[in-house]
């Protein structure tokens, strides 16, 4: 079957990795008395769900997330980490099998990859082959079809994963209108002691996950177990005290609230999943273009981060019961999310686009006694940290990597580390082959002793479109109903996006047929407002970038 053929960041330069000093151990490795264990290592995967990189230790200066900011202080921390595609099925398949979108053959919620493409081996069912007891908590795989109903049990978990009892009241009518009556409304803080069975999901997902810790620790196998919240998905409903720490006078509307003038229609998301919330529906907004009042931006703005505070809650409990079990010196901790989500930037809401705010994810990687020091005796690694205490919390950000990376590098590098044989590269035509990475290990950047990396890695991204203009499946189109598709490349100076026809019966790309573009000089224009595309001062940019494409 003809694709096309993305050319991966570790074919477009050779790497050189340029270190301290040479020998065993760098200056700055010995400076932090760093020591690696030889025995194998557990493995603890937080994911979040639609959460991009407003956090403090991303440099963000309103939300509060002392217990992420805390982990990253002890990670390296990857600033231009990228998904593959801004929708949830497409991009955790992709991820967990560290294949593109264009070889899951997943672009919406509709078919299993093993089924319709592939056997391929997924990151849970390597360490489970490699003697590892896997556990899935919450949202991992997306659930349904896409991950065959059972979240791709028994090929992926050595146990039945665990899915909160309350997640099925997720669009339930529980949110107080103004009118005193229960909505199923967008903007959703409540009273946990109201809801359904007195909890949400992600509290009882962290919950389970510390049980499951309790009752694996102390054993001789070592354990993968992945955690998924729910938050800051839509609906945002989240525990109504968190909005205290978030005064409405004190929220910003995006910097670039506007449709930018150049931007293609069908590079536009027309956000239609919130449109079909009770509070929004309730504005009377035209399609598609219909502004939100700022009012309304600011609500949406307000409960997005406050819900990210939440998740913060629910990862310092995590942590912190993995450093009362014991556990922190031997497990090495990953946090992400399956790609970010527009807060009113180029008047877009959600996911579902091409550009930085919808594909670009916060990425922690915690390996003990190599990005940090081992605990000693009684010391605490991750003590939780209350973010309603006045104190602010920032980390030090001393292990921060600029260097553009892609989702489908976690596969690999978790086998590295760990000390697992790597995946090999996977051939320009992969459907039978079981195991094999679209990605690669970026192991390297884990180790203070590497100074950078002299090459320049650029990132991919796509997303499919039914027309070339929004339609009320733009956000969400079946396989069927696919016409044009947006390939998107980051590097770091530039956004080059490529909008081409797409066949869906045939799984292929016309690159000639190109029906618009966009290039974003990204330094000088990091919001990407200013589509370069037809400039003729930029063609030869342009054409540089078709090159990194091929039929």
């Amino acid at each position: 079957d003809a694709l096309p053929i993305w050319i991966a960041a570790v074919a477009v330069a050779v790497t050189v990795l340029c270190v301290c000093s040479s020998g065993s151990a760098s200056p700055s490795a010995a400076h932090h008395g760093f020591t690696r264990k030889t025995e194998k290592s557990n493995v603890l995967l937080i994911v979040a769900d639609d959460l991009r990189t407003t956090l403090g230790c991303y440099g963000d200066q309103i939300v509060k997330s002392p217990n992420i900011d805390q982990l990253a202080s002890r990670s390296a921390l990857f600033k231009n980490a990228f998904a593959q595609q801004a929708l949830c099925g497409p991009s955790r398949t992709s991820f967990l099998t560290s294949r593109r979108p264009d070889t899951t053959r997943l672009f919406d919620h509709g078919s299993y990859w093993r089924v319709h493409a592939g056997n391929y081996t997924t990151l849970p069912q390597y360490f489970k082959e490699n003697g590892y007891l896997t556990m899935s908590v919450g949202k991992i795989f997306h659930p349904g079809i896409v991950s065959n109903h059972t979240d791709d049990y028994p090929y992926s978990w050595s146990i039945r994963p665990f899915h909160p009892s309350t997640e099925k009241y997720k669009g339930a009518k529980v949110c107080k209108g103004p009118d005193g009556e229960k909505h199923a409304n967008l903007v959703c803080p409540v009273n946990v002691e109201k809801m359904p069975e007195k909890t949400l999901p992600d509290i009882q997902s962290t919950e389970e996950a510390i049980k499951l810790m309790k009752s694996v620790n102390n054993t001789n196998q070592p354990f993968f177990l992945a955690v998924g919240y729910h938050k800051p998905h839509i609906p945002l409903k989240y525990p109504q005290e968190f909005l205290k720490l978030y005064p409405r006078e004190e929220i910003p509307l995006a910097p670039d609230p506007k449709i930018p003038p150049k931007l293609p229609p069908v590079a536009y998301n027309p956000w239609t999943d919130l449109r079909k919330r009770d509070d929004v529906q309730a504005l009377n907004l035209s399609f598609p273009y219909g502004p939100i009042p700022n009012d309304f931006q600011v609500l949406i703005r307000q409960s997005y981060f406050a819900a990210v505070t939440y998740i913060d809650v629910q990862i310092g409990k995590l942590l912190s019961a993995l450093d009362e079990l014991g556990l922190a010196n031997d497990t090495i901790v990953v946090f992400t999310s399956d790609h970010g989500w527009s807060l009113g930037e180029h008047g877009e809401w959600a996911k579902y686009s091409n550009f930085d705010v919808a594909t670009r994810v916060p990425l922690l990687f915690y390996v003990p006694g190599l990005t940090s020091p081992f605990a000693l005796p009684g010391e605490r690694i991750f003590p939780f940290i209350n973010p309603f205490d006045s104190r602010e919390w920032k980390p030090s950000g001393e292990l921060t990597r600029e260097d553009n990376v892609e989702l489908m590098d976690l596969f690999p590098t978790l086998c590295e580390v760990v000390g697992f044989s790597l995946p090999p590269i996977c051939p320009e035509t992969s459907f039978d082959v079981e195991l094999c990475t679209e990605g690669q290990s970026i192991a390297y950047y884990l180790n203070y002793s590497v100074s950078y990396v002299d090459h320049e890695a650029v990132a991919y991204s796509q997303y499919p479109r039914p027309a070339d203009t929004p339609q009320w499946n733009s956000d969400l189109p079946d396989l069927k109903d696919i016409q044009v598709m947006g390939y998107s490349i980051r590097s770091d100076d530039y956004r080059y996006t490529v909008w081409v026809r797409y066949n869906p019966s045939t799984f292929t790309a016309n690159l000639s047929d190109i029906h618009a573009g966009e290039l974003y000089l990204y330094k000088l224009d990091p919001d990407q407002d200013h589509n370069l595309y037809y400039d003729a001062q930029y063609a030869d940019v342009v054409r540089t970038f078709s090159t990194f494409l091929k039929p």
